[in-house]
């Protein structure tokens, strides 16, 4: 989802920086364990733009016509839906895989979300797998919601790799029209977010923001703490011009407290908002005295 006209601020006599058109949204799950109404709540009172609903273990979170309550009371948008497809969440929404994506697609449409982010099956749902690139690329099609798949990462065990996921973890390799980049997995993985932003060019529409230190668990540390490129990851996208939805997943269950809670949550948004911007070059013309002058957006004489 790429713009062809980003927004253009001027900042100072000649800076000029554009900041696209894409909303900063947070998932309900950045403030596990307190409910979905939470997050809604903490969302609008922050300044959140939206909230990506992840579909769990709370009845509210998988619950339709709460959660456009929820919307409507914040007056906060749905911007996506998180498919139960995490090991935790196996039997929310049933046991069938393809109907877990089926009624996400439908609980996204009544709720006027735009996207289903969706993981990879697991190498035991070979069935599910062995479809799955046609699958997701079908429903894309009949249902018009866009199916973002998102970037995973091998398990370990005893210092080796294991390939949890099928067809894998590095939606890179397979003919996904839309990629959620996860950048709490590419350090779990190992692998640069930046290069990986890159790599998905216009197939990237999605992104969950956070950080990682390269450990084995998948950390999700507020952007900035770790040792991923999330500030040059969304300059990239900036210069994009991306429009997607850009969605905080971070991990507060550690926090000792609720303003604790808030603090982590507050940071990790001014940070999206300070780094998802791209410095725009003036180009040059010589004039007839043979004089170099600047022009273009921001300019100024």
């Amino acid at each position: 989802m790429q713009s062809a006209d980003p927004q253009t601020h001027v900042r100072g006599k000649d800076a000029v920086v554009r900041v696209p058109d894409a909303r900063i949204a947070l998932s309900t799950a950045s403030v596990y364990p307190e409910s979905t109404a939470t997050a809604f709540e903490l969302a609008a009172r922050l300044g959140y733009d939206g909230v990506e609903v992840m579909v769990g273990a709370d009845p509210l979170s998988q619950d339709v016509d709460a959660l456009r309550r929820l919307s409507d009371y914040h007056q906060l948008p749905i911007v996506s839906i998180h498919a139960p497809t995490l090991l935790i969440t196996q039997r929310v929404w049933g046991t069938d895989p393809w109907g877990k994506l089926d009624r996400s697609a439908e609980a996204a449409k009544e709720l006027g979300a735009s996207v289903v982010v969706v993981h990879p099956p697991f190498r035991w749902q070979r069935d599910y797998a062995r479809d799955f690139v046609a699958g997701v690329a079908k429903r894309q099609k009949e249902t018009g919601i866009s199916f973002a798949v998102e970037n995973m990462f091998p398990w370990k065990a005893a210092g080796q790799g294991l390939q949890a996921y099928l067809p894998g973890w590095d939606p890179r390799d397979f003919d996904y029209a839309e990629v959620t980049l996860d950048l709490s997995h590419t350090a779990t993985a190992g692998v640069d977010a930046y290069d990986m932003a890159y790599d998905l060019g216009d197939r990237l529409t999605h992104i969950h923001l956070a950080d990682g230190s390269g450990s084995n668990k998948d950390e999700h540390l507020v952007p900035g703490r770790g040792n991923q490129r999330c500030a040059e990851v969304l300059e990239l996208l900036a210069r994009r011009g991306f429009t997607g939805s850009i969605v905080l997943e971070i991990n507060t269950r550690r926090a000792a407290s609720r303003s604790e809670r808030e603090a982590d949550l507050v940071e990790a948004l001014a940070f999206a908002r300070l780094s998802f911007a791209a410095p725009v070059v003036p180009s040059y013309a010589v004039t007839a005295d043979g004089t170099i002058e600047a022009v273009g957006p921001g300019v100024t004489s």
